[in-house]
This record gives structure tokens, C-alpha cells and sequence, in this order.
């Protein structure tokens, strides 16, 4: 059953997504009341956090049992005694599962409020505490130590510094005040820092703020199987095309045994910044990041002198990882999408700029895996068609591990092939809460079975290029 709306779209955007979900080869498989069914499930698991955590352990520095004594400690302290599980995966053996307790509808809201931007929302909605530069309005009389019920103004609409707001706002939980509010919105006053401590979230979630920080990354359970697809081995030299933050970048490092060389680059100067701090807080030393349009990635004449860094030489990788720009509607909890429909169609050719630079820079024998965290076929199964079809030196690969779905009907791909691809699909498991008595009457197998299906919307594809020219 869903607590928050569906998520919203433009109506262009809504009608472009109403298409694809109703294509003529997904009803002539399912019929056209499972599509819709299938469909309208989606929507609603895309404005609700995923059902657990997943942490991804450095394997460089520490063991997974370690980690998960630790973190289960943490975990009762934070939940004051709660005993939630720290659950580890059969199939993904570096990272850690933690079931969230949610939603609560038995929670009181206060009379003292405040509003939050829509990223912020989302952030506490997976455990985070309230930052100041989250919060957009509070109630006039708001001062540190009330207690504050919290709220996410999901449209943009509310106006920095009101003392009110009537527009749609969805209710996130409680918490204690750090500041009062002319501290908060005060010229002078602090940028960052917490703001609100939350203390009954809606969602209940460990928040990992200086958690054993050289220890753990939070990564989302698909963005972990992506690494383990790409299989690196130490010695390689594996290029992560669209890198930032790091997440995957640090995971292929850790995966190599911090041997061999992982270029990471991102076109984003403080997005590359971001990659080495996380290479530096993990402690991994192969990785070279560098700030480069990967569009541009490709150099057809040798330079002078020795250089490291873009543009490369054609077949200069063992293994690449095209983790590409995308609209990026897999992602949850997202209770309204902003992105019009002309910023949405506007990925798939860039998409594949980045691919024919990848594939020339791919070495024969060489692996390349293609992902995003996104539901259109545009982005996804088309992509695979428009791949196979363009670039015959590729052959698509089973997967391992092969945990989600396979892929989606509609863009002309046949059985066997779809069998291939992987495709995360909320709407595979009905919409449910979990409470701490549900939690505890429920089986280990089960639970992993259900983080496996409860995660965010992802895809992934991979290729091996033939030896002949």
C-alpha cells in the first residue's frame, strides 16, 4: 500500500513514459492489464525509499564480519536498542544489508514546522539528519531544542525564509531544533552544519554522518553488482568513462586488489575533486582521476612525451565502464521529476557519443559494461539494439551475478537477448512496509530476496570485442 503520492511527471514527460510502458510488444507479452498494472506499480515505488540499506565494505582495508559487528552496534545505539539485522548478501560479498522500519503512520505531528528542499527530503527519507542548507522555511517561533515536525516541499515552491506555506508538502517525521530560525536564515548566519536532528523519521534508517567513514560506502545495491559484472582483475587498466562520485571508481580499485591502474574521468572540475577524496579516504592508490569530457576521450595520433591522463590512444583498456549520463528515473525516493521531456530525450544521443568513444578505446578480448540508473528503453534496451547493430566487433555477455530482471520488451531485442541484459525493476515486488515484528518473524533468504527486487530502477549491459578487425 503506498504512504506518499505517485510520482509526478510533466505531462509531456508523463505522456512520453505512457508510451513506452504500453508498447505494442510489452502487451502482446503481458496483456494490456498487467502493463498498466505493471506500470502504475512503478510509479508508486519510485517516490518511496528502497526497503534497505546497502552498505559496500573497503575489503581493502577491513573484513566484511568486522564491519558488521561494528555496524550492528552502531545500529542499536542509534535505534536506541532496536535490534535490526546487518545482513550480508550471498551473491555480493563485500557489501552489508540493513532493512529499513517503514513508513511509521503512527507518528503526531507538532504545531513548530519546517520545509526542506526535495533532495533534502529524499536524503532524510534514507536516514540523514536535517543540514541547514536543506531548509527552506520554519514556523516563526521556531528556536533551538523544539521539537519540529518535518516536511518536503516536493514542487519547489516554497519561497527561502517563509514563516508559512500552504503548497504541497509531504510529512518526512519529527526532530529537535539545533538552531532557531534567525540563527538558520540570518545573513551571517550558519551555511552548514545540522540543522535539524530527526528523532522519528518517517522511514527509519541508520545515518552513516563520520560512520567508520574509511570503512563503508553507501552505494546502492545495483551500483555495486555493475563492479562485480565488469569482473577487473589486478594489473589491468580499466577506465571509468563518467565516474563521479567515486562509488564504482573506488569499488573496481578495491576489486583489483589497489593493483593495476583505474582512470576515472568527469567533466566536472568538483565532481573529479569528490573521486579523489573518496580514493584518499578509502586508501586506494591506483586510481587516476582526471577532469575530461569523455566524448573527447579518444586521441587519433600519438603525442610527444609520456602522458597519463585523456586523450587515449584507440585500445588502450582492458575493461571499461560506460556508467553514462542519464535521465536517471530509477532513482528513489522522487515524488515529482523536474526534467521536461526534451531534457529527457536529450540523453540517449549522448549516450552513444560516449559508447563509440568507449568502443574504440576498448582493446580486443576486452570488456565493456554499459549502465544506467534509469527505466526508459531509450536509454537501455534501445541502446543495446543500436549497439549490436552499429559496432559487429561486440557480442553480448550473460552477467555475473545476474540478480535483477531481465531486460524489457519493446525495442525489437529477441528473448535470448533480453535473457542477457539486466534490468532492476522496482514494481517486481508489491509495494510493503516493514515493522520491527514483520522483521523479526521473517527469514534471512527471504529478506535478501526482497533487497534484491526493493532497490532503485537500474540497467545494465555487457560486451566482450572480438579479437578480428
Amino acid at each position: 500500500m503506498s504512504f506518499f503520492p505517485k510520482i509526478s511527471f510533466q505531462r509531456e514527460v508523463e505522456e512520453y513514459l505512457t508510451k513506452v510502458f504500453r508498447n505494442n510488444e510489452l502487451i502482446a507479452a503481458l496483456g494490456t492489464q498487467e502493463a498498466e498494472s505493471k506500470y502504475q506499480s512503478l510509479l508508486s515505488h519510485l517516490s518511496h525509499p528502497p526497503g534497505f540499506t546497502t552498505v559496500r565494505v573497503n575489503t581493502h582495508l577491513t573484513s566484511v564480519k568486522h564491519v558488521k559487528k561494528l555496524l550492528f552496534e552502531e545500529i542499536q545505539k542509534q535505534f536506541k536498542g532496536l535490534c535490526v539485522p546487518v545482513l550480508e548478501h550471498p551473491k555480493l560479498q563485500d557489501i552489508l544489508l540493513i532493512p529499513v522500519i517503514g513508513p511509521r503512520r503512527d507518528l503526531k505531528t507538532h504545531a513548530s514546522e519546517a520545509i526542506v528542499g526535495a533532495q533534502c527530503g529524499y536524503a532524510v527519507l534514507r536516514g540523514a539528519h536535517v543540514y541547514v542548507p536543506g531548509i527552506i522555511s520554519t514556523s516563526r517561533s521556531m528556536k533551538a531544542g523544539d521539537l519540529v515536525s518535518v516536511y518536503s516541499d516536493i514542487e519547489g515552491k516554497c519561497k527561502r525564509g517563509a514563516k508559512e506555506f500552504e503548497g504541497v508538502k509531504v510529512f518526512l517525521g519529527n526532530g529537535i531544533s539545533e538552531l532557531s530560525r534567525s540563527e538558520i536564515f540570518s545573513s551571517s548566519g550558519p551555511l552548514n552544519g545540522m540543522g535539524i536532528r530527526m528523532i522519528e523519521p518517517v522511514y527509519l534508517s541508520p545515518s552513516f554522518d563520520n560512520v567508520l567513514p574509511s570503512h563503508l560506502f553507501l552505494q546502492n545495491l545495483p551500483s555495486v553488482v555493475v563492479s562485480h559484472i565488469l569482473n577487473p582483475q589486478p594489473g589491468e587498466r580499466i577506465l571509468d568513462m563518467c565516474a563521479a562520485p567515486g562509488g564504482k571508481t573506488t569499488h573496481l580499485a578495491t576489486l583489483m586488489h589497489d593493483q593495476g591502474e583505474v582512470i576515472a574521468m568527469d567533466k566536472i572540475a568538483n565532481k573529479v575533486k569528490k573521486i579523489k577524496q573518496n580514493a584518499e579516504l578509502l586508501r586506494l592508490n591506483c586510481i587516476k582521476a582526471f577532469c575530461y569530457d569523455g566524448t573527447k576521450a579518444l586521441s587519433v595520433e600519438k603525442r610527444e612525451g609520456e602522458q597519463e591522463g585523456p586523450p587515449f590512444l584507440p585500445e588502450s583498456f582492458d575493461r571499461i565502464l560506460l556508467d553514462a549520463p542519464c535521465s536517471g528515473m530509477g532513482q528513489r525516493p522522487n515524488m515529482a521529476y523536474s526534467l521536461t521531456l526534451k531534457e529527457v530525450t536529450s540523453y540517449q544521443p549522448l549516450q552513444r557519443k560516449l559508447f563509440t568513444v568507449a568502443v574504440k578505446l576498448l582493446k580486443p578480448g576486452g570488456v565493456l559494461v554499459y549502465s544506467t540508473c534509469t527505466i526508459t528503453l531509450s536509454e537501455n534496451e534501445e541502446q543495446v539494439a543500436w549497439v549490436l547493430k552499429t559496432f559487429p566487433c561486440l557480442q553480448l555477455q550473460p552477467q555475473e551475478p545476474h540478480i535483477g530482471g531481465e531486460g524489457m520488451r519493446g525495442a525489437g531485442l529477441s528473448l535470448d537477448q533480453l535473457k542477457l541484459l539486466q534490468r532492476f525493476d522496482p514494481s517486481a515486488m508489491t509495494l510493503q512496509g516493514m515493522d520491527i515484528i514483520s522483521l523479526q518473524d521473517s527469514r534471512e533468504d527471504d529478506l535478501i530476496s526482497l533487497a534484491n527486487k526493493d532497490c532503485i530502477g537500474f540497467f545494465m549491459a555487457k560486451f566482450i570485442k572480438s579479437n578480428s578487425k
